[in-house]
């Protein structure tokens, strides 16, 4: 899609060499499938199934899951404004406009592509930001429609979700197949499980990695669009600092979402777990920040 959110290359080459290396490993672990079960040519079917409603209906079920609502301009004014100020700025198409009646102060975009995509902030977020503050998240969830990097985290998970099935239905097998006495499909079964574990581990680190430099990525093309890095520097340590006091049911809700937010709905862990999450960390985004504020301030 064509807008002024200057293209980033460094993404593009990333989005193109995680699809590219799960392609590889989603091939060879087909391959190792048929060959060692001829049946779980059904559980490949269930999967490119719930690829399919995910690519499809991410925007709904985000929704769902959220419990969000489309708002109309005439029920959230400000919102619609400054959504529709960002896109002139940006000269993009204008998504759907969503709010989620939580505490939890976030947002998230979502859609296959920019006819059918959709941002959504939690009613949380709008009490808690100013109008600068504001204006730097929705930048930053425009940017990752812009970018299409919404689309490619959602098909990439696709190995991920099969892998995940595969082990289920090995495992299950193995309880109640009628030849699980039998010591060959015992090995069978456990070296289908093997394989599929592998898989979801190679798939959870490439995506992982991916999620994390897209999101430095939003920030950046957010912060140049805005031209006030500062505003979404402070948005970010606002949204931070108020996880510790969201109730438990809201955090369970929005887990389920959190590669697509805007702060992840977790507390930061030790360094080791950052190679887990979903999202660089707090320091790490405003360190990048700071550096695009000083090169604004060199280039004025």
């Amino acid at each position: 899609m064509r807008s002024r959110f200057a293209p980033d290359w460094r993404l593009t080459v990333r989005m193109l060499t995680v699809v590219f290396l799960l392609g590889l490993v989603f091939v060879a672990f087909v391959a190792v499938l048929i060959a060692l079960l001829k049946s779980v040519v059904v559980v490949v079917v269930i999967a490119v199934g719930v690829l399919a409603a995910q690519y499809w209906f991410s925007d709904r079920i985000a929704l769902f899951a959220m419990r969000a609502h489309e708002v109309t301009p005439q029920e959230q004014p400000e919102l619609h404004g400054a959504v529709d100020r960002l896109c002139a700025l940006a000269d993009m198409p204008k998504p759907q406009v969503a709010v989620s009646d939580m505490d939890l102060p976030n947002a998230f975009a979502t859609g296959r592509n920019a006819d059918h995509a959709v941002i959504c902030v939690t009613t949380g977020l709008l009490r808690r930001l100013e109008p600068g503050e504001l204006d730097g998240v929705l930048a930053h969830e425009l940017s990752h429609v812009a970018h299409r990097d919404v689309a490619v985290i959602t098909v990439a998970s696709f190995l991920g979700v099969l892998a995940g099935l595969v082990v289920r239905f090995a495992f299950y097998s193995q309880l109640f197949g009628r030849d699980s006495r039998d010591q060959n499909t015992a090995l069978l079964l456990t070296a289908v499980m093997a394989v599929s574990v592998v898989v979801y581990g190679l798939s959870f680190l490439l995506i992982r990695a991916l999620s994390r430099y897209r999101e430095l990525a939003a920030d950046r093309s957010a912060a140049e669009l805005t031209g006030r890095p500062s505003d979404l520097a402070s948005a970010l340590v606002k949204v931070s600092g108020t996880i510790a006091r969201i109730p438990t049911e809201d955090l369970r809700t929005a887990r389920a979402l959190n590669a697509f937010f805007f702060s992840p709905a977790l507390k930061e862990g030790s360094a080791l777990a950052t190679v887990f999450s979903t999202h660089p960390s707090l320091q790490r985004r405003l360190d990048a920040l700071a550096e695009i504020s000083a090169g604004m301030g060199l280039r004025a």
